[in-house]
């Protein structure tokens, strides 16, 4: 697991197969522990869906990444397809807290820049009573652990907006690196605005240490 055994490095959440009497396996980028705060990723459930409605109906959820009201069942569909586990993208739940409370989720989906360059880009959206307490960053940094683990991608970016200061600061702090500006990238408030490119390498360094 990415960060496990160094130091400040989140511990292994292990598994065990229920047959064959293998060993606990770790599993790379689903626990921080670190500094009071524990946070922590997992698969959707049912109860979850309550929340994606939400995020699809309530403009203040979202605050600058609102685009509009979306279909409140999409995200119903899309988890009795597959889960929110594709091949291509998805989405895992963000829990927060000794209670383990739902805090939001991390995304992900795949892009290619050449026949042979594949890579992540992933999102947050948290609810707002957990932004500005530490959950953004290590939810973003264990997603990228997790993918690095899973998956052979040399690359992971994330794109926000030249105002999303805590944002910012967050990527930063999950290891990521500003690349630059993009211009007139996306249509937002009624005019095209720019955005800034972050992107963290397999061979960075972790966050952890």
């Amino acid at each position: 697991m990415p960060g496990t055994g160094r130091r400040g490095g989140p511990p292994a959440a292990s598994v065990s197969a229920v047959e064959g009497g293998y060993p606990p396996v770790p599993v790379p980028g689903i626990v921080s522990e670190t500094d009071g705060t524990s946070v922590r990723l997992r698969p959707v459930a049912e109860p979850d869906l309550a929340m994606f409605r939400r995020f699809c109906t309530e403009p203040g959820l979202v605050g600058l990444d609102w685009g509009g009201f979306r279909d409140p069942g999409a995200p119903v569909r899309r988890f009795a397809a597959d889960g929110w586990l594709g091949e291509d993208d998805g989405r895992l739940v963000v829990e927060a807290g000794t209670d383990a409370t739902a805090a939001g989720f991390v995304s992900y989906r795949a892009g290619r820049y050449a026949p042979s360059a594949t890579y992540w880009e992933i999102g947050i959206a948290l609810l707002p009573q957990w932004r500005g307490r530490g959950v953004g960053w290590r939810a973003q940094a264990l997603l990228c652990d997790y993918l690095f683990a899973h998956t052979p991608v040399q690359r992971i970016q994330a794109g926000t907006h030249p105002e999303n200061i805590p944002e910012q600061r967050a990527l930063e702090k999950a290891g990521f690196r500003l690349e630059g500006v993009i211009r007139a990238c996306e249509f937002r408030a009624g005019r095209w605005r720019d955005g800034h490119l972050y992107s963290r390498l397999r061979d960075d360094p972790s966050p952890w240490e």
